[in-house]
């Protein structure tokens, strides 16, 4: 029986192994296409694929069990969840892959691309440049249809040039950049705010007027700490929360 085919990983060795291989592996479950089988490699086999020993395999693959992405049965092997959708907030301790499984698992619809002046707020990331390539996107839950989140991304035009739009309809941006154009993201900086819906994100986002929202911001820096993309993304207060978990 044909297996799925999780992504690749390279591995931090200063974070847990276990937590890596389990957001990555969430990851690639909620990006699948559909036609993608549902049954997943064996213990050992998905050991071998990112490196790691079959128990921390086996405490990964138990994250994802608890969260309902996946199901295990003896003597049958580990499947994924036909219905598996994001339920539980991430916990957030430092990995990339954690941005991207946050980001993953919607459909996504692209409203606009091309050139763009760099907002006045941003201008301290982009010092040197007038334009950057934008790129604006409406997410969807794929069962109901409901707008969840509007993003726009303000990527540097070295980068933007070798971007593929339709990547962007299937991978977060951060995906894109790393494992498709092969930027070396040097780090991420987040800042997560409450506001109120202004008339064009209560539109895209079905909501009233003024309602509280999420506003993200995230800031990928490549290993030359030079901000390769700027992430604005509007969530709906009533579908997303955010936990950061900073261990002693």
């Amino acid at each position: 029986m044909t297996t799925f085919a999780p992504d690749s990983l390279a591995l931090n060795r200063k974070l847990p192994l276990w937590y890596q291989v389990s957001q990555s592996l969430r990851a690639s479950i909620l990006g699948r296409s559909p036609e993608a089988p549902l049954r997943l490699p064996t213990e050992d086999a998905l050991a071998a694929h990112y490196g790691v020993s079959v128990l921390t395999m086996r405490q990964a693959l138990k994250e994802l069990e608890t969260e309902g992405l996946i199901s295990r049965h003896r003597r049958r092997g580990t499947f994924i969840e036909p219905s598996a959708q994001r339920g539980a907030p991430v916990r957030l301790l430092g990995s990339v892959d954690a941005i991207v499984a946050q980001q993953s698992g919607m459909r996504t619809e692209l409203l606009a691309q091309g050139p763009t002046p760099v907002p006045s707020e941003l201008a301290e990331f982009f010092p040197d440049l007038a334009e950057v390539a934008g790129f604006r996107r409406l997410r969807s839950d794929e069962k109901t249809g409901e707008p969840t989140n509007h993003a726009c991304n303000y990527v540097h035009p070295d980068v933007a040039a070798a971007i593929d739009p339709a990547d962007l309809l299937r991978w977060p941006m951060t995906k894109v950049l790393r494992d498709v154009v092969g930027v070396r993201i040097g780090r991420i900086t987040d800042t997560v705010e409450a506001r109120l819906a202004d008339p064009e994100t209560a539109r895209l986002l079905e909501v009233p007027l003024l309602s509280p929202i999420l506003h993200y911001t995230g800031v990928s820096y490549d290993e030359d700490g030079r901000a390769v993309d700027v992430a604005r993304i509007h969530y709906r207060g009533d579908r997303f929360s955010f936990t950061v978990t900073l261990d002693a």
